[in-house]
């Protein structure tokens, strides 16, 4: 009997005892095909030599060094790698252990700013619904998840939430993409004047959607018109690139394709690639400079960030991104599978939209296309779809819930960046299979 509490108390999982490449084998010796990179996580694959070495190289020195008392040799090369390769502004480099912890990080940051630069009334955060920005009680407050939130709702912080930017269910007949995004943008200022901009400290965003919409990316010019509304209202932009970020759509940074540098910036999951658990909230100098000319004390912490070994993971996969120009494969690779995708699925008649960039993809299913219904959430479709991918050998990510939480059915797809041809042809086959079979149950 096993005393790990599961995920899922129903579920008895195989035990996973090894990885190659883009493959996942388990204890009976089956091979998985893992095309969602778990979440979005594994981008260089399974088995990295170098990224391995790295990581035994920091334990033969140091493993653990509370950064109460110090930095390591690591940390200062990761957070140097990732300033240098950054938008426009960002200075600055908080190690965490995870997606979620950045996310805290970022909110809490942005408050202490607002105290810190004699502003303390600004307290409130807007941000989007159908967002997801983690699961500690803060970033659970920030994302927008009906499902996720529900039950625990009474804990939650009271967050502004907006409209997302979801062309493919709220662009309008007529309408262009770019006036689409104007007016899907201007919902911040109208949130802004109901609440009144003086009470507000930051609005969160993820550039392009993961887990709850299934790769959504931004209509053209609507992250731009987010920056000039923040600007004029002088609240700090946060951008959630856990998911989206370290080279997943096609740049290093999910944010370079719009043109725009947030104030403050998560990353994580790709960051590790799952060598190590990692992520990091970066921020302006300008926001470190307040920090610094006030207290000097961000008043946050963990015991594990800055880890030494977590770091010279985080910098191995980053050098690993660039030396291989492994970025510029995501982006590559990305055009091939959804080629394929198009290929396959684009006159299907349950598949609605095909969407994301670079190797961050996502299939909406519907019902009936031509009115994009959703199938009934009681049929369980993405559940189904899961678990018939698995058992052909494919690792996918697929969910429900994606247009308000509950109602809609996508398939997330984040390969590993070194997936060649004949493995996104493997792909593609595998998931028709499981479609086939969850539609049919």
């Amino acid at each position: 009997m096993s005393h790990v509490f599961p995920r899922h108390t129903a579920l008895a999982p195989p035990v996973a005892v090894g990885g190659e490449g883009c493959y996942l084998i388990d204890a009976a010796g089956k091979r998985y095909l893992d095309a969602s990179g778990g979440a979005a996580v594994s981008c260089l694959g399974h088995g990295d030599r170098a990224v391995i070495d790295a990581i035994k190289a920091q334990l033969d020195r140091v493993a653990f060094a509370h950064t109460g008392f110090f930095t390591s040799e690591p940390a200062e090369a990761l957070a140097d790698l990732l300033v240098a390769q950054a938008p426009e502004g960002l200075d600055r480099v908080y190690l965490v252990s995870g997606g979620s912890e950045a996310a805290e990080a970022a909110i809490k940051l942005a408050r202490q700013y607002m105290v810190e630069s004699g502003q303390p009334g600004r307290s409130r955060l807007i941000a989007r619904r159908q967002s997801y920005h983690g699961n500690t009680l803060g970033a659970l407050s920030a994302g927008g998840n009906a499902w996720r939130r529900e039950q625990f709702g009474p804990l939650l912080l009271d967050v502004s939430h907006i409209a997302p930017c979801y062309a493919y269910r709220h662009r309008e007949d007529g309408e262009s993409p770019e006036a689409y995004g104007r007016r899907a943008a201007d919902a911040l200022e109208e949130e802004l004047l109901r609440v009144g901009p003086e009470t507000v400290m930051a609005f969160m965003a993820e550039p392009v959607v993961g887990a709850t919409a299934g790769a959504v990316p931004p209509a053209p010019g609507y992250f731009r018109r987010i920056r000039e509304i923040c600007d004029r209202y002088g609240i700090l932009l946060i951008l959630d690139e856990v998911m989206c970020g370290m080279g997943r759509t096609g740049t290093l940074f999910a944010c370079e394709q719009d043109g725009v540098s947030p104030d403050i910036l998560c990353i994580a999951k790709g960051l590790g690639a799952g060598y190590q658990p990692i992520g990091a909230m970066m921020c302006s100098g300008q926001i470190y400079d307040a920090i610094r000319d006030g207290s000097g004390f961000f008043q946050h912490g963990h015991t594990y960030i800055g880890h030494p070994a977590a770091a010279a993971a985080g910098h191995a996969v980053v050098s690993a991104l660039l030396e291989r120009d492994l970025v510029a494969r995501s982006a590559a690779q990305g055009d091939r599978l959804r080629d394929a995708l198009e290929a396959r699925f684009g006159q299907h008649a349950h598949v609605g939209d095909i969407r994301g960039r670079g190797l961050f993809l996502g299939l909406e299913l519907v019902s009936d296309r031509a009115t994009k219904a959703p199938f009934d959430p009681a049929r369980k479709l993405a559940a189904r779809i899961k678990s018939a991918a698995f058992e052909a050998g494919l690792i996918c990510y697929p969910m429900s819930g994606t247009i308000d939480g509950r109602l809609g059915d996508h398939v997330l797809l984040a390969p590993p960046f070194i997936i060649d041809d004949a493995q996104i042809d493997e792909l593609v086959d595998k998931l028709d299979t499981a479609m086939d079979r969850g539609l049919a149950a």
